[in-house]
């Protein structure tokens, strides 16, 4: 199955030889896989859902799938997922352990921004993602993303180095790998980001689940 990677347990039994109901994620995978509400339908090789641990305390979340992406069905793959798979394992995130997706399923031709009435089309699945998942906090990659979720239309700069609350989650919004491959004078920044956002990951998993 293209686009969806589940670890294997969720989807097998919990018992040996005893079947187990597939998962409301991956219900909603079936459900949007075939989405043909905008034009990027008609475009798109493959409907990018979204990979990881249905149950993550962390949703990582990009701005749309680029050409690797378009072609494998799958988040971060090319060398902007081989960087971020490193930013992650930098404060101890296994990829396997969050959840990858980004605003747009399906890639914009040329990788260009993602139109505001595509935005508006998709972001319904990315928010019964979220409803779904439950995390605890959100790492948004890009001014794209980071505008669309904290729904402002302020600079990236404004809105890094500081924890955002956006309905239930707590949000923390740093550079886009692409962004770092082009400029690795960022690197430092995007650094000092992600220390803080596992400091604070750290202190909600130590909290009482009604506090």
């Amino acid at each position: 199955m293209q686009g969806l990677l589940f670890q294997e347990n969720e989807l097998q039994s919990e018992a040996a030889g005893e079947e187990k109901t597939p998962s409301a994620l991956h219900s909603l995978y079936e459900r949007s896989r075939t989405c043909t509400k905008c034009r990027l339908a008609s475009t798109r090789t493959n409907f990018v859902f979204g990979e990881g641990n249905p149950d993550a305390r962390l949703v990582v979340i990009g701005e749309a799938p680029g050409a690797d992406e378009d072609a494998l069905g799958r988040p971060f793959v090319g060398r902007s997922g081989q960087l971020l798979d490193k930013i992650l394992q930098a404060v101890q995130f296994r990829r396997e352990e969050v959840f990858i997706c980004n605003i747009i399923k399906c890639r914009p031709p040329q990788n260009r921004n993602p139109l505001q009435d595509e935005i508006a089309c998709c972001m319904p699945w990315l928010l019964d993602q979220l409803d779904l998942i439950n995390p605890s906090m959100l790492l948004l990659l890009g001014k794209v993303a980071a505008n669309t979720i904290l729904q402002n239309t302020l600079s990236l700069g404004a809105m890094r180095g500081k924890i955002i609350r956006w309905k239930q989650f707590d949000c923390v919004a740093t550079y886009h790998p692409a962004a770092l491959l082009r400029n690795p004078n960022w690197k430092r920044g995007c650094w000092e980001d992600v220390q803080m956002m596992r400091h604070h990951y750290e202190t909600l998993q130590e909290m009482p689940p009604d506090a």
